[in-house]
């Protein structure tokens, strides 16, 4: 059993060491892990593709107040003599010259829903660097165990060379030596699973950032919050993206229900003809129609109605949306106020721990105490120390927690330095529906900026 144990053991540290040894010698920082995961997130460039989507739904929205032109052309014959054959070609035109505004309130509509969209955007943005600092501190974290129970191994070892010597000179039983023994197991076993914890913060790191963690440096003071709890809370109800785009969605709801009311009205259309055959020869036709629905079977009132129900639906919404941002603030709050504490209860805790440990092992020496009291004490220690860096990791995720629920996890807030995705490049590109080569030209350029092309 402790031969298999031994292998594993083994396998496992080989593991560890190969990947430690494949990394750079340059320590590798939390700003630089943040830089890469916003980076080389698949989830940010998902959204960004979702926000260029709805970009292009204003240009939709705004060819509906441009002319329609089409082309057409006819030929046909009765039978086989050539001057039979007949041929037509006609080019139209039609334009909405009036239609309450519901065209005009489409595209403002589309503009509020490409609002909402950068807002969730920079939702996705904080998940995605939270994510990298829970994972960054997650390695350093699961190191520092692994080293904890490397030193409590080499320490139990210590022991039960102790017991053996005084087993060998007859001042112990064989009990103290076997005692020993099984700690000395548990703790390889327990070392092993530290190990795959370590491994498996790995690859947790590697999700989140992009890569596999290098030598990391010990992570930088904490950035400030807020000074108080309704501080944070009143800057969460500025700035929290998840309130902003419920705002967004607010307006739309009312900017529906203004469409949905205007669509009870007529429309008016004008429409231009030009045609040509090989019999009248000109046809030309301009006109003017003007289109009103009498009845529709209540579905223009229902749409209203439906549109109505979906702007309090919004505005519940938004309520619920600041309430929840609002408990999130608190409990990130909460959260670091008891791992504070915990901090200082473990400092206490580890001191206490330690001087009971040394004046037991001291008595062992004397013959007073016994090796499971050693054993005991530190295994007390043990359990202090790691409470004490598990508060501090604890401590310092709480603190970029609170910054998310704050909606200031960002790269401009934490002033990473990279150029960031700018969502307005793009708009400005499609928003007026381009259709010239040179506004094609600059839609490839602002594509090329993000790694596409326009025939991607």
């Amino acid at each position: 059993m402790q031969m298999a144990l031994g292998r594993v053991m083994r396998a496992v540290a080989l593991t560890f060491g190969l990947a430690v040894a494949a990394v750079p010698l340059r320590a590798e920082t939390l700003a630089d892990a943040l830089i890469a995961a916003y980076r080389n997130s698949n989830l940010l460039e998902q959204n960004r593709a979702v926000l260029r989507a709805a970009d292009e739904d204003v240009a939709i929205a705004l060819s509906a107040l441009r002319p329609l032109i089409g082309i057409g052309g006819n030929a046909s014959y009765s039978d086989q003599r050539l001057e039979d054959i007949t041929a037509s070609i006609t080019l139209s035109a039609e334009i909405t010259l009036y239609d309450f505004g519901r065209n005009r309130l489409a595209i403002d509509v589309q503009k509020e829903v490409v609002l909402a969209t950068r807002e969730a955007l920079v939702n996705v943005e904080q998940r995605v660097l939270l994510s990298a600092v829970r994972a960054y501190v997650s390695v350093r974290l699961s190191q520092e165990i692994v080293s904890l129970r490397q030193s409590n191994e080499r320490l139990i070892t210590q022991e039960l060379r102790a017991a053996r010597d005084r087993f060998e000179l007859g001042e112990t039983t064989r009990t103290d030596v076997a005692l020993a023994e099984a700690r000395l197991a548990t703790s390889g076993s327990d070392l092993i699973a530290a190990q795959g914890d370590l491994l498996v913060a790995r690859e947790n790191y590697r999700l989140a950032v992009g890569r596999y963690p290098g030598n990391l440096a010990a992570p930088p003071r904490a950035p400030r919050t807020a000074r108080s709890l309704d501080e944070a809370r009143g800057v969460a109800s500025r700035t929290h993206p998840s309130i902003r785009q419920a705002q967004r969605e607010v307006t739309i709801g009312e900017l529906n229900m203004a469409r949905a009311k205007a669509a009870m009205g007529p429309t008016m259309t004008g429409r231009a003809r030009l045609a040509y055959d090989t019999e009248t020869r000109r046809g030309d036709a301009v006109s003017i129609a003007i289109d009103q629905t009498l009845y529709a079977g209540g579905r223009l009132s229902a749409l209203y109605r439906q549109a109505f129900a979906r702007r309090d639906q919004a505005r519940s919404g938004l309520l619920q949306t600041t309430a929840e941002i609002g408990q999130q603030v608190g409990q990130a709050w909460a959260n670091l106020t008891v791992a504070a504490a915990s901090i200082e209860a473990s400092d206490r805790e580890i001191r206490a721990a330690q001087t009971a440990f040394d004046g037991v092992r001291e008595e062992a020496n004397l013959g007073a105490r016994t090796t499971l009291d050693v054993l005991d004490a530190e295994q007390n220690l043990l359990g202090a120390r790691t409470n004490r860096v598990s508060a501090e990791a604890t401590r310092y995720i709480g603190v970029y927690e609170l910054l998310a629920a704050m909606g200031l996890l960002t790269v401009d807030h934490l002033g990473l330095g990279i150029p960031t995705y700018d969502p307005a490049a793009y708009y400005n590109a499609v928003k007026n529906a381009p259709a010239t080569s040179t506004q094609g030209r600059k839609l490839d350029r602002v594509l090329k900026s993000i790694g596409k092309t326009s025939t991607d």
